[in-house]
Protein backbone atom coordinates (compact mmCIF):
# COMPACT_ATOMS: atom_id res chain seq x y z
CA UNK A 1 0.00 0.00 0.00
CA UNK A 2 2.78 2.36 1.00
CA UNK A 3 4.53 1.59 -2.52
CA UNK A 4 1.41 2.54 -4.43
CA UNK A 5 1.16 6.12 -2.46
CA UNK A 6 4.95 6.38 -3.26
CA UNK A 7 4.65 5.63 -6.69
CA UNK A 8 1.53 8.05 -6.94
CA UNK A 9 3.58 10.78 -5.58
CA UNK A 10 6.16 10.27 -8.01
CA UNK A 11 4.23 10.52 -11.05
CA UNK A 12 1.78 13.29 -9.99
CA UNK A 13 1.67 16.22 -12.83
CA UNK A 14 2.23 19.63 -10.67
CA UNK A 15 -0.66 21.45 -12.35
CA UNK A 16 -0.52 25.18 -13.51
CA UNK A 17 -4.18 26.27 -13.27
CA UNK A 18 -3.25 29.91 -14.73
CA UNK A 19 -2.56 28.34 -18.13
CA UNK A 20 -5.71 28.12 -19.64
CA UNK A 21 -9.66 27.88 -18.61
CA UNK A 22 -9.13 24.12 -19.26
CA UNK A 23 -5.89 23.80 -17.21
CA UNK A 24 -8.18 25.59 -14.10
CA UNK A 25 -11.06 23.44 -14.25
CA UNK A 26 -8.62 20.25 -14.06
CA UNK A 27 -6.59 21.51 -11.16
CA UNK A 28 -10.19 22.49 -8.96
CA UNK A 29 -11.02 18.70 -9.71
CA UNK A 30 -8.17 17.77 -8.44
CA UNK A 31 -8.35 20.29 -5.22
CA UNK A 32 -12.28 18.73 -4.56
CA UNK A 33 -11.20 15.41 -5.07
CA UNK A 34 -7.96 15.41 -2.88
CA UNK A 35 -10.21 18.01 -0.15
CA UNK A 36 -12.65 14.43 0.10
CA UNK A 37 -9.30 12.13 0.53
CA UNK A 38 -10.62 10.36 -2.77
CA UNK A 39 -7.72 8.47 -5.81
CA UNK A 40 -8.79 8.62 -8.78
CA UNK A 41 -9.67 5.61 -9.01
CA UNK A 42 -12.45 6.63 -6.23
CA UNK A 43 -13.73 9.48 -8.49
CA UNK A 44 -14.11 7.66 -11.30
CA UNK A 45 -15.88 5.02 -9.72
CA UNK A 46 -18.39 7.96 -8.80
CA UNK A 47 -18.64 9.48 -12.38
CA UNK A 48 -18.81 6.41 -14.34
CA UNK A 49 -15.23 6.82 -16.10
CA UNK A 50 -12.11 5.41 -15.94
CA UNK A 51 -9.16 6.56 -13.82
CA UNK A 52 -7.25 7.70 -16.94
CA UNK A 53 -10.08 9.55 -17.94
CA UNK A 54 -10.11 11.62 -14.45
CA UNK A 55 -6.56 11.64 -15.20
CA UNK A 56 -6.49 13.34 -18.29
CA UNK A 57 -9.39 16.14 -17.06
CA UNK A 58 -7.41 17.07 -14.55
CA UNK A 59 -4.03 17.35 -16.36
CA UNK A 60 -5.71 19.34 -19.13
CA UNK A 61 -4.75 16.48 -21.57
CA UNK A 62 -8.55 16.36 -22.43
CA UNK A 63 -11.44 18.67 -22.35
CA UNK A 64 -14.32 18.68 -20.02
CA UNK A 65 -17.37 17.62 -21.40
CA UNK A 66 -20.80 18.56 -20.60
CA UNK A 67 -21.80 14.89 -19.39
CA UNK A 68 -18.45 14.85 -17.99
CA UNK A 69 -19.43 17.89 -16.06
CA UNK A 70 -22.82 16.30 -14.53
CA UNK A 71 -21.30 13.28 -13.34
CA UNK A 72 -18.50 15.11 -11.35
CA UNK A 73 -21.34 17.67 -10.17
CA UNK A 74 -23.34 14.47 -9.07
CA UNK A 75 -20.20 13.09 -7.36
CA UNK A 76 -19.46 16.15 -5.55
CA UNK A 77 -23.02 17.54 -5.10
CA UNK A 78 -22.45 21.05 -6.79
CA UNK A 79 -25.20 20.12 -8.80
CA UNK A 80 -26.96 23.79 -9.28
CA UNK A 81 -24.65 25.59 -7.28
CA UNK A 82 -22.25 28.32 -8.33
CA UNK A 83 -19.36 26.01 -8.05
CA UNK A 84 -20.71 23.38 -10.17
CA UNK A 85 -18.46 22.30 -12.86
CA UNK A 86 -21.60 22.14 -15.31
CA UNK A 87 -20.99 26.38 -15.12
CA UNK A 88 -17.27 26.10 -15.66
CA UNK A 89 -17.97 23.99 -18.48
CA UNK A 90 -20.03 26.55 -20.25
CA UNK A 91 -17.69 29.40 -18.97
CA UNK A 92 -15.01 27.41 -21.24
CA UNK A 93 -16.98 26.47 -24.38
CA UNK A 94 -18.38 30.01 -24.32
CA UNK A 95 -14.95 31.93 -23.80
CA UNK A 96 -14.45 31.79 -27.62
CA UNK A 97 -17.82 33.20 -28.31
CA UNK A 98 -18.24 36.75 -29.03
CA UNK A 99 -19.19 38.71 -26.51
CA UNK A 100 -23.62 38.49 -25.81
CA UNK A 101 -23.62 35.24 -27.64
CA UNK A 102 -23.71 33.14 -24.72
CA UNK A 103 -26.90 35.23 -23.02
CA UNK A 104 -28.81 34.45 -27.12
CA UNK A 105 -28.02 30.80 -26.65
CA UNK A 106 -29.99 30.91 -23.40
CA UNK A 107 -33.08 31.89 -24.92
CA UNK A 108 -32.79 30.47 -28.54
CA UNK A 109 -33.01 26.90 -26.71
CA UNK A 110 -36.34 27.28 -25.65
CA UNK A 111 -37.86 29.85 -28.25
CA UNK A 112 -41.37 28.72 -30.30
CA UNK A 113 -40.46 31.10 -33.28
CA UNK A 114 -36.89 31.54 -34.81
CA UNK A 115 -35.82 33.91 -37.65
CA UNK A 116 -32.83 34.57 -38.88
CA UNK A 117 -30.95 36.54 -41.56
CA UNK A 118 -27.22 36.50 -42.93
CA UNK A 119 -25.06 37.69 -45.00
CA UNK A 120 -22.10 35.53 -47.24
CA UNK A 121 -22.21 32.56 -45.18
CA UNK A 122 -25.06 29.69 -44.35
CA UNK A 123 -26.60 30.42 -40.87
CA UNK A 124 -25.03 28.54 -37.91
CA UNK A 125 -27.78 26.75 -37.24
CA UNK A 126 -28.24 25.15 -41.02
CA UNK A 127 -24.28 24.56 -41.53
CA UNK A 128 -23.28 20.90 -42.31
CA UNK A 129 -19.86 19.61 -39.90
CA UNK A 130 -17.95 19.90 -43.06
CA UNK A 131 -18.54 23.64 -43.51
CA UNK A 132 -18.88 24.64 -40.37
CA UNK A 133 -15.50 23.04 -39.65
CA UNK A 134 -13.97 24.71 -42.89
CA UNK A 135 -15.09 28.16 -41.56
CA UNK A 136 -13.46 27.27 -38.37
CA UNK A 137 -10.14 26.41 -39.67
CA UNK A 138 -10.25 29.52 -41.62
CA UNK A 139 -10.29 31.35 -38.30
CA UNK A 140 -7.43 29.59 -37.22
CA UNK A 141 -5.33 30.11 -39.69
CA UNK A 142 -6.37 34.03 -39.67
CA UNK A 143 -4.75 34.15 -35.88
CA UNK A 144 -8.46 34.69 -34.90
CA UNK A 145 -8.83 31.95 -32.94
CA UNK A 146 -6.64 28.68 -31.37
CA UNK A 147 -7.36 24.96 -32.70
CA UNK A 148 -8.59 24.11 -29.56
CA UNK A 149 -11.35 27.48 -29.78
CA UNK A 150 -12.03 26.09 -33.47
CA UNK A 151 -13.02 22.90 -31.58
CA UNK A 152 -15.17 23.78 -28.99
CA UNK A 153 -17.26 26.42 -31.67
CA UNK A 154 -18.14 23.18 -34.00
CA UNK A 155 -18.24 21.68 -31.06
CA UNK A 156 -20.86 23.59 -29.52
CA UNK A 157 -22.81 24.21 -32.89
CA UNK A 158 -23.87 20.55 -32.83
CA UNK A 159 -25.33 21.30 -29.31
CA UNK A 160 -27.04 23.94 -30.60
CA UNK A 161 -28.36 22.31 -33.62
CA UNK A 162 -29.13 19.30 -31.30
CA UNK A 163 -30.82 21.00 -29.12
CA UNK A 164 -33.56 22.23 -31.11
CA UNK A 165 -34.45 18.12 -32.11
CA UNK A 166 -36.96 18.22 -29.61
CA UNK A 167 -40.90 16.67 -30.05
CA UNK A 168 -42.27 20.76 -30.57
CA UNK A 169 -38.99 22.02 -32.58
CA UNK A 170 -39.48 25.60 -32.71
CA UNK A 171 -40.84 27.45 -36.26
CA UNK A 172 -37.60 28.05 -37.92
CA UNK A 173 -37.74 31.17 -41.00
CA UNK A 174 -34.57 31.64 -41.95
CA UNK A 175 -33.80 34.83 -45.48
CA UNK A 176 -30.08 34.67 -46.30
CA UNK A 177 -28.70 36.84 -49.04
CA UNK A 178 -28.12 35.52 -52.51
CA UNK A 179 -24.37 35.54 -51.10
CA UNK A 180 -24.94 32.94 -48.83
CA UNK A 181 -25.46 30.49 -51.62
CA UNK A 182 -22.65 31.69 -54.03
CA UNK A 183 -19.98 31.82 -52.21
CA UNK A 184 -17.63 28.74 -52.93
CA UNK A 185 -16.63 27.38 -49.22
CA UNK A 186 -14.76 24.82 -48.72
CA UNK A 187 -14.26 23.34 -52.34
CA UNK A 188 -17.41 21.66 -54.58
CA UNK A 189 -17.61 18.95 -52.22
CA UNK A 190 -18.22 20.57 -49.07
CA UNK A 191 -20.51 23.52 -50.53
CA UNK A 192 -22.53 20.91 -52.60
CA UNK A 193 -23.15 19.28 -49.34
CA UNK A 194 -24.18 22.30 -47.92
CA UNK A 195 -26.54 23.13 -50.19
CA UNK A 196 -28.33 19.85 -50.16
CA UNK A 197 -28.62 20.48 -46.42
CA UNK A 198 -30.47 23.68 -47.43
CA UNK A 199 -33.18 22.08 -49.71
CA UNK A 200 -33.48 19.34 -47.05
CA UNK A 201 -34.45 22.51 -44.62
CA UNK A 202 -37.13 23.41 -46.75
CA UNK A 203 -38.65 20.39 -47.32
CA UNK A 204 -39.67 19.92 -42.90
CA UNK A 205 -42.71 20.52 -41.76
CA UNK A 206 -41.54 23.56 -39.41
CA UNK A 207 -39.63 25.89 -41.91
CA UNK A 208 -39.53 28.47 -44.40
CA UNK A 209 -36.44 29.25 -46.58
CA UNK A 210 -36.09 32.22 -49.01
CA UNK A 211 -33.59 33.82 -50.71
CA UNK A 212 -33.01 37.57 -51.23
CA UNK A 213 -31.53 38.53 -54.40
CA UNK A 214 -29.11 41.09 -55.28
CA UNK A 215 -31.46 42.59 -57.61
CA UNK A 216 -33.09 43.81 -54.17
CA UNK A 217 -30.53 46.30 -54.42
CA UNK A 218 -31.41 48.95 -51.78
CA UNK A 219 -34.73 47.42 -50.69
CA UNK A 220 -32.76 45.50 -48.31
CA UNK A 221 -33.84 46.43 -44.65
CA UNK A 222 -30.45 44.72 -43.08
CA UNK A 223 -27.14 45.46 -43.56
CA UNK A 224 -26.16 42.84 -40.64
CA UNK A 225 -26.95 39.04 -39.72
CA UNK A 226 -29.91 39.68 -37.53
CA UNK A 227 -31.53 36.98 -34.97
CA UNK A 228 -35.03 37.32 -34.07
CA UNK A 229 -36.26 34.76 -31.02
CA UNK A 230 -40.16 34.56 -30.22
CA UNK A 231 -40.63 32.99 -26.84
CA UNK A 232 -43.23 31.44 -25.26
CA UNK A 233 -44.60 34.11 -23.72
CA UNK A 234 -44.93 35.70 -27.08
CA UNK A 235 -42.27 38.40 -26.34
CA UNK A 236 -39.60 38.79 -28.80
CA UNK A 237 -35.87 38.86 -28.16
CA UNK A 238 -32.85 40.37 -30.99
CA UNK A 239 -30.06 39.85 -31.64
CA UNK A 240 -26.79 41.45 -33.53
CA UNK A 241 -23.56 41.17 -33.90
CA UNK A 242 -20.32 43.17 -35.58
CA UNK A 243 -17.26 41.68 -36.04
CA UNK A 244 -16.12 42.65 -32.50
CA UNK A 245 -19.52 42.01 -30.28
CA UNK A 246 -22.76 40.38 -30.09
CA UNK A 247 -25.99 42.68 -28.58
CA UNK A 248 -29.25 41.24 -26.94
CA UNK A 249 -32.23 43.68 -27.50
CA UNK A 250 -35.40 42.53 -25.31
CA UNK A 251 -36.78 46.16 -25.06
CA UNK A 252 -40.28 46.13 -26.94
CA UNK A 253 -39.18 49.58 -28.56
CA UNK A 254 -36.43 48.50 -30.18
CA UNK A 255 -37.39 45.05 -30.81
CA UNK A 256 -40.68 45.94 -32.74
CA UNK A 257 -38.98 48.24 -35.46
CA UNK A 258 -36.60 45.13 -36.57
CA UNK A 259 -39.59 42.81 -36.58
CA UNK A 260 -41.41 44.88 -38.92
CA UNK A 261 -37.94 45.30 -41.24
CA UNK A 262 -37.66 41.11 -41.32
CA UNK A 263 -41.48 41.15 -42.37
CA UNK A 264 -40.42 43.64 -45.25
CA UNK A 265 -37.40 41.59 -46.31
CA UNK A 266 -39.23 38.66 -46.34
CA UNK A 267 -41.67 39.86 -48.95
CA UNK A 268 -38.54 41.26 -51.00
CA UNK A 269 -37.03 37.81 -50.58
CA UNK A 270 -37.71 35.08 -53.37
CA UNK A 271 -40.87 32.70 -52.41
CA UNK A 272 -39.41 29.36 -51.01
CA UNK A 273 -39.83 27.46 -54.53
CA UNK A 274 -38.24 29.94 -56.41
CA UNK A 275 -35.50 30.01 -53.44
CA UNK A 276 -35.00 26.28 -53.85
CA UNK A 277 -34.67 26.69 -57.58
CA UNK A 278 -32.00 28.86 -57.02
CA UNK A 279 -30.19 26.88 -54.98
CA UNK A 280 -30.91 23.31 -57.23
CA UNK A 281 -29.42 26.07 -59.99
CA UNK A 282 -26.08 27.09 -57.92
CA UNK A 283 -25.53 23.25 -57.65
CA UNK A 284 -25.86 22.15 -61.04
CA UNK A 285 -23.15 25.16 -61.76
CA UNK A 286 -20.47 24.09 -58.95
CA UNK A 287 -17.89 21.46 -60.17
Amino acid sequence: MERKVVERALNRKELNPDASPQAAYGARMRSKREARGWTQEDLAARTEYSSVHISAIETGRKPPTLRFSRSADRAFGLADTAESFEREYREIKHGSLLEGFPEYIKYEGRAAEIRLYEIGIVPGLLQTPEYARVLANSAVRRGAITPEQADERVAFLAERQAALERPRPPMMLVVMDESCVRRLVGGPKVMNAQLDRLTQFAELPNTVLQIAPFEIGERRTFDLPMNLLTLPDLSVVAYAESQLRGHVERDTAAVLPLLTAYHQLQAEALPQAASVAMIHEVRKGTP
